[in-house]
């Protein structure tokens, strides 16, 4: 992709507007926090001190929008307190030398670029502190004065924890939806089966809902019993729908049989969407009759046999249970012991240091970017100083709040930023000139301001930046500054910012386009350990720890997903591919999702503890583990990889075995999949043909 074609692309991407869902309520929260620090500002600290302690509950505020499964209150106090700690340190260090503040500034930005290695929203409130620092530290005259704004943007954070512990809205909505969101992707993918029998499905769902469902000790104790169980049900519930719609695995290709399956997973996607919205809204669980007649039809044992059969029973049990536990207050709440627990933040600061001593490593992508955001914030402030313009941080800021560490974003947030700044300090200038508000009437426009901006933030960054500029007109109007004095400055510096991060970008680049390889062999690398743990249970039924296979799933999901995202990122690239092209990276994802997907048809029919070995399961096991071991080497140093071992282990020790007709316990084919809890042959003799070929297509993809 051309450099015009990739900036024209993230400008669009950055100017797009998006239908989200808003929530209002918790805006309007939001928004009263914030007039609460305002009036208090006003009264106690006079309008200047006013409008710089407004920060700390503005910017607290918008720490509880982010994607982050931790309290609410807990996000606001900790953008309130850092906020205050980054406003106190940098006017001790930064009000009598120019020199001292810019390398505080520098190691303060460093280390906010490199807290992205704990995640993005560690990443955003770091930000935040360099942004607060470099407004804040202007305004102060004295220590005793530069205590009193750190205690009110404190304050702030406190004020807005308060009123989410005291006025919540929808609690526990968060987790309900990525339930709920689960639970409905996989009745979509009931339905999707009906016609396509190997049709794809994308666990970012399952992912989301399991990172919803672990909580910490407090919220353990108080969460609704519907939100304990259902997703380890969903869990359950995706390989068994997936063996029963696969004719590879023993189902009917064609006649009554299909037909009965066809109806079987219709039946499942209405109990699946009937449990959804009931977990959702809290409700009953409102399901239509004819679904639960299909799954408990009597005929069901006359029309499928062997593993399909066991695949329906296991699914209307499954189905049973999703039911008892999505009506309110029909289980438990879960002991503290039996749930995933989040780390409190005390403990969480190791772990996040962790992360981020990972990441100081030549060709880090973080640590790229805390260097380029680092030179950038440096050099914007100098040249805002240098210019003959007041507010000179305003282009440190705008740059350190543009700047992300992929090309996409830095870039379709620069053209965002600027295109929203214009339209809303343009709207505000009008308003200064029609109506000339005073001093309390500016401080109503801001917090109206800000307001807006919460019910819109997730619609795009373009609309959310023109109300930050709205907001900023009018809250510097409060303290006393004309709009003629702002507005101007604004413009141009953020203008400049803008450039500056654009310009760093390019020049200390971050490229995912040439990680792609590095990114699919660790994909390579995670299926084959999961299908060899998989198969690791069929070689010993009764040693194998089943906490094996989940460990080794959740660690391919977490391949699956980097892999996707670097090939989002990577197409957004003005970077060749240098030998893996789209083409290829589409149909390598493809070849490995079906994998993943042969893998988790054998799990879907792990044998019983008690049941014999089953021959050849340690030798392919062995062999799937170190063939895909060697074949993630292969890519990454740009070689075709090869299965030769999984062949020869299906060749020589296991094809014939498994492609008996008879069960080694003496029954006909398929009984123990049936009633015995054994695999049937073919659930073994398909599973293995697609592994073997999404093997072969991986490498097919991969040749020049």
């Amino acid at each position: 992709m051309s450099w015009l074609r990739a900036v024209r692309d993230a400008a669009r991407s950055g100017m797009a507007v998006e239908r989200a869902r808003l929530e209002p309520l918790v805006a309007l929260r939001a928004a009263v926090g914030l007039a609460v620090v305002i009036a208090a500002g006003l009264a106690l600290l006079g309008p200047g001190a006013a409008a710089s302690s407004a920060f700390g509950a503005f910017m607290a505020a918008i720490a509880t929008f982010q994607q982050s499964w931790r309290p609410r209150p807990v996000l606001a106090l900790a953008s309130g307190l850092t906020l205050a700690v980054s406003t106190f340190v940098g006017y001790l260090v930064g009000a009598s030398h120019t020199g001292l503040f810019l390398v505080l500034l520098a190691v303060w930005t460093f280390a906010a670029g490199m807290l992205w290695a704990a995640g993005p929203t560690a990443g955003i409130i770091a930000s935040g502190n360099v942004a607060i620092m470099l407004v804040t530290v202007t305004l102060p005259t004295s220590v005793a004065q530069a205590a009193g704004h750190a205690a009110m943007i404190a304050a702030g954070g406190v004020v807005q924890a308060l009123l989410i512990a005291l006025f919540p809205v929808r609690r526990w909505g968060a987790q309900r939806d990525a339930l709920a969101d689960a639970l409905a992707a996989e009745a979509d993918y009931a339905r999707r089966l009906r016609q396509d029998p190997v049709a794809p499905f994308d666990p970012q769902p399952l992912m989301k809902a399991r990172d919803a469902a672990t909580v910490t000790v407090r919220q353990a104790r108080r969460r609704p019993a519907e939100l304990h169980g259902a997703r380890g049900l969903a869990e359950r519930i995706r390989p068994v729908l997936a063996s029963l719609a696969d004719p590879a695995v023993g189902a009917p290709a064609e006649g009554p049989g299909r037909d009965r399956v066809r109806d079987l997973l219709s039946a499942a996607g209405a109990v699946l969407d009937a449990a959804a919205r009931a977990i959702r809204h809290g409700g009953a669980v409102r399901l239509p009759g004819p679904s639960l007649a299909v799954l408990k039809s009597p005929d069901t044992a006359d029309l499928l046999t062997g593993a399909p059969l066991r695949a329906a029973r296991r699914l209307a049990a499954l189905l049973d249970d999703v039911l008892e536990t999505a009506e309110p207050g029909s289980g438990r709440t879960a002991d503290p012991a039996e749930s995933m627990l989040r780390p409190t933040l005390a403990r969480l600061v190791p772990a996040a240091l962790r992360a981020v001593r990972a990441e100081l490593r030549p060709g880090s992508p973080v640590l790229r970017h805390a260097l380029r955001v680092t030179a950038v914030t440096c050099a914007g402030l100098l040249i805002g100083l240098a210019l003959p313009l007041g507010h000179a941080y305003w282009a440190p800021m705008a740059s350190v709040m543009i700047m992300r560490p992929d090309f996409t974003q830095t870039y379709s947030r620069a053209v965002a930023r600027f295109a929203g700044t214009l339209v809303g300090v343009g709207v505000a200038t009008a308003v200064v000139q029609v109506a000339q508000p005073g001093m309390y009437l500016s401080g109503l426009l801001a917090v109206v301001s800000a307001g807006l901006m919460y019910v819109l933030m997730r619609t795009g960054y373009a609309v959310a930046q023109a109300f930050v500029s709205a907001y900023v007109v009018f809250l510097l109007g409060m303290g006393g500054v004309r709009w003629d004095q702002t507005v101007p400055d604004r413009v141009a510096l953020t203008l400049v910012g803008g450039l500056l991060a654009m310009i760093g970008y390019a020049l200390y680049p971050a490229w995912e386009t040439p990680r792609l390889r590095t990114r699919l062999a660790d994909w390579i690398a995670a299926d084959g350990r999961y299908a060899a743990a998989v198969l690791g249970q069929y070689a010993d039924p009764g040693g194998a720890r089943r906490a094996d296979v989940r460990e080794a799933l959740l660690a391919a999901r977490d391949a699956r997903v980097a892999w996707q995202e670097a090939v989002d990122r990577a197409a957004g690239e003005p970077v060749r591919h240098r030998g893996l092209s789209r083409a290829a990276a589409d149909h390598a994802g493809e070849a490995l999702a079906a994998l993943g997907r042969s893998a988790m048809l054998l799990e879907a029919h792990l044998p019983d503890r008690g049941h014999a070995p089953v021959p050849g399961a340690a030798d392919l096991a062995s062999a799937l583990r170190s063939d895909t071991e060697e074949g993630a080497r292969a890519v990454r140093e740009r070689r075709v990889p090869r299965w030769d071992g999984v062949r020869a282990v299906l060749a020589d020790s296991v094809w014939a075995v498994w492609t008996e007709r008879v069960d080694r316990t003496g029954g006909a084919a398929g009984a123990g999949a049936a009633g015995g809890g054994g695999p049937a042959p073919e659930v073994l003799r398909g599973a293995a043909e697609q592994l073997l070929a999404s093997l072969d297509e991986v490498s097919d993809a991969l040749r020049p």
